[in-house]
């Protein structure tokens, strides 16, 4: 797709019912530092600020956003850091684990399951508006991490509850808007609440520098390519040596994400009882606080 063809679905508006209905139908349905993943920063109050504008799909690709699902548990073998071949539909070992220890019937065995439960998690590209914390990033082009609670924001910027609210398409470059990132510690924790959408207004006046960002971004689809994935055997090897070893090792820094959503429990394929999403939401944000505050 050309960028001139972006434009004009962008006056047509065709994309946001597109990608509304992709929503719907999806929902249906070890990690080192990387030098592409923005992250927002907070100050010793536990304060933190960023402006930033989700960018449209890369050239090429359908959705501005990927979608994956990872796990992250310790057991007497050490951590166990994974991405879930359940992103794209296929089986893991963790997941059938999980419906096995559910299905038991069993109290202890439930409880093993929620701890080793799916992490739910999005990635798009941004361009950096204002990050105060790191003003070297403002102007750039980056992926950025995030849970469900700032994804329904932007689904909710799709679909606005009340009738006086104009539906927007926060993805795109012309009738989009930049997302003020408001992070406030409460209990302990952080929390996205206050965080909102500015007006609408094109991310910049010039058609050729707002092209040369969209050429800038990162593929999507690549970060949940099967390729980029271990194989069914050596997640089992994996787990099998977490569950069974006695040699405990750190975890790594990029599980220690403040914002996350597990679907709860980790069950695939078959018809059990689900945790409401607070308590999902709850039991996940203390299971992360706890390995930040290791």
């Amino acid at each position: 797709m050309s960028f001139a063809s972006l434009k004009k679905q962008s006056s047509l508006g065709a994309l946001t019912a597109k990608l509304v209905k992709e929503v719907e139908k999806t929902n249906k349905g070890g990690n080192s530092a990387d030098e592409r993943l923005w992250k927002p920063e907070v100050d010793k109050a536990g304060n933190g600020y960023a402006v930033v504008r989700f960018l449209p799909a890369p050239d090429g690709e359908d959705l501005p956003w990927a979608k994956m699902y990872s796990h992250a548990f310790k057991g007497p073998g050490g951590w166990y850091i994974e991405n879930s071949l359940t992103t794209n539909g296929g089986k893991d070992p963790v997941s059938e684990l999980n419906t096995s220890l559910w299905n038991s019937g069993v109290e202890s065995d439930k409880a093993i399951a929620r701890e080793q439960k799916r992490k739910l998690s999005y990635y798009s590209n941004i361009y950096v508006v204002k990050d105060p914390a790191n003003p070297d990033n403002e102007g750039r082009v980056f992926l950025y991490k995030f849970g469900k609670k700032i994804f329904d924001k932007v689904m909710s910027s799709m679909q606005p509850e009340f009738e006086d609210e104009e539906p927007i398409n926060p993805f795109d470059f012309w009738q989009g808007a930049d997302f003020k990132i408001k992070i406030k510690k409460v209990a302990g924790y952080w929390n996205y609440d206050s965080s909102e959408f500015a007006r609408q207004a094109p991310l910049l006046d010039d058609d050729d520098a707002m092209e040369a960002i969209w050429k800038k971004e990162y593929s999507l689809a690549e970060l949940v390519d099967p390729s980029q994935f271990k194989s069914y055997d050596e997640l089992k090897t994996r787990l099998n040596y977490v569950l069974g070893s006695s040699t405990p090792k750190a975890p790594d820094p990029e599980v220690m994400d403040e914002e996350t959503n597990f679907n709860s429990p980790d069950i695939t394929g078959s018809s059990t009882k689900q945790m409401s999403p607070q308590e999902s939401e709850d039991d996940a944000l203390s299971y992360f606080q706890r390995l930040a505050e290791e």
